[in-house]
């Protein structure tokens, strides 16, 4: 797993990213969405930066798609 979720410094709103919603954190299944809010205020969380997406789907990042 890469850490560059983890970090809010990598995250802009209009990025494309895969993040885990809360439903989905027993099976680690992500969600492919572009983010609209940060919802984190630190620089960094270890479970990944809280986000919400363009459709609305809030949850932490996981990956950032380049």
């Amino acid at each position: 797993m890469t850490t560059e979720g983890q970090y809010r410094k990598n995250i802009s709103p209009g990025k494309e990213v895969e993040i885990v919603l809360k439903k989905d954190q027993r099976t680690g299944e992500k969600t492919k969405g572009i983010v609209q809010d940060i919802l984190t205020n630190s620089p960094s969380h270890p479970h990944g930066i809280k986000v919400r997406l363009s459709d609305g789907q809030v949850g932490r990042v996981k990956n950032i798609i380049y």
